[in-house]
């Protein structure tokens, strides 16, 4: 009796250690995002600045597209991700002075804001989804 009370206690200090290792990992990555670069902004005062400025430049056409882009993201994650995408897709389209967001945008914006080690998924999910981005591929590398 004693012995197994002494393996429950061990297994659930195990699972305890695990789940805060976890959950301290993801809580560094967002510490490390609000820190401010040398410019005095952080990545995400940034990201803010872009969503906030490009506004009016998103059609309903391109919010829906990047709907279908942000997707496969599990739901728990869908808002950050949609938000981070929708960064890039602004800093795109403002860089470029365009009058709207369009298509390209969008899709050139998804595959820079992908992280590296995912564009093996994202070229799956944009060839299932049918969507071109051959003119893009040279990002992919």
């Amino acid at each position: 009796m004693n012995s197994w009370f002494m393996w429950f206690i061990l297994f659930w200090v195990f699972v305890l250690i695990t789940f805060m290792s976890i959950g301290g990992f993801f809580m560094f990555r967002k510490f490390m995002k609000v820190l401010p670069k040398a410019d005095g902004k952080s990545k995400l005062d940034w990201q803010n600045h872009y969503v906030e400025t490009s506004r009016h430049l998103w059609t309903d056409e391109s919010k829906a597209l990047l709907d279908v882009l942000v997707d496969p993201v599990p739901s728990p994650f869908r808002d950050i991700a949609r938000h981070s995408i929708a960064a890039r897709i602004a800093q795109l389209a403002l860089e470029s002075n365009a009058t709207s967001i369009t298509r390209e945008h969008c899709i050139e914006g998804y595959i820079l804001a992908t992280p590296k080690r995912d564009y093996n998924s994202l070229t799956s999910y944009l060839d299932k989804k049918q969507i071109d981005y051959s003119a893009y591929r040279h990002l992919l590398n």
